[in-house]
């Protein structure tokens, strides 16, 4: 399912934020600038700059235009708030990102999964096992869980490219919703056994059940991080109280 056109907007903006085109802490062009230049219309842009605004990268001031906030980071950064794909990621970081299938089954969901995974119990599931590797070093360690008829069709082969690319163009799936939680825990042997993990003995790790445009859940991922080479970011803003006013702490 192609983009839309905002979408496209955001991307481009974020490329230009990131690349530094933009300088960190100045403003950027004003709106109507930003129209001229980019050939949109002023809803397109302004639904692009809300998501700019919501990861964090723009701050918008009334009257005097949109200022640059974004921080880069050294080390390679995933976002909790933008469903995207390791692929996505390693690119934005400007790495080389590869992916190598350990496991690919048919399991259906038992008492013990549907209570690790949120899916019902019986219900058909693609099991894949996923090493991503970054310039070259397995830094990620994936356990992933798909409903097999919503990701009906899905090969090992798939697996090893992207398998949302596959979901968004092949099975016109619309990827709408993640919820994550975010633990630290204790590597595992099969952690140790595949993971570049040098001194370390523990993770971070990233629990995600994500939904269609249905509402369905149809995946479950655990997804296992070695600690030194990642950081996650989200952009936290601050409500005001009912009276319009900011809460005493």
């Amino acid at each position: 399912m192609p983009k839309a056109k905002y979408e496209q907007l955001y991307q481009f903006l974020k490329e230009k934020i990131e690349s530094g085109e933009y300088p960190p802490q100045e403003l950027l062009p004003s709106e109507h600038t930003l129209i001229a230049e980019l050939g949109c219309s002023r809803n397109t842009l302004r639904r692009a700059v809300a998501e700019l605004v919501r990861v964090g990268y723009v701050q918008t001031m009334q009257g005097k235009g949109m200022r640059n906030i974004f921080q880069p980071s050294q080390q390679t950064t995933f976002t909790l708030g933008t469903i995207e794909t390791f692929s996505e990621s390693a690119a934005r970081n400007q790495q080389r990102g590869t992916n190598k299938v350990l496991v690919f089954s048919s399991v259906e969901a038992d008492a013990r999964l549907a209570e690790k995974t949120g899916f019902a119990e019986g219900t058909p599931l693609y099991y894949i096992q996923r090493l991503h590797y970054l310039n070259g070093r397995p830094l990620i360690f994936n356990h992933s869980y798909f409903r097999q008829d919503v990701a009906q069709g899905l090969t090992r082969e798939i697996a090893e490219g992207s398998i949302y690319r596959y979901l968004e163009n092949e099975r016109h799936i619309s990827i709408i919703n993640s919820k994550r939680v975010v633990t630290v825990e204790k590597a595992t042997p099969l952690d140790l056994q595949y993971l570049d993990m040098g001194d370390c003995n523990c993770l971070a790790v990233v629990s995600s059940h994500t939904y269609n445009s249905d509402g369905v859940m149809f995946e479950y991922t655990q997804s296992r991080h070695h600690p030194n080479f990642f950081r996650f970011q989200d952009n936290a803003v601050r409500r005001s109280s009912a009276h319009g006013r900011p809460e005493e702490k």
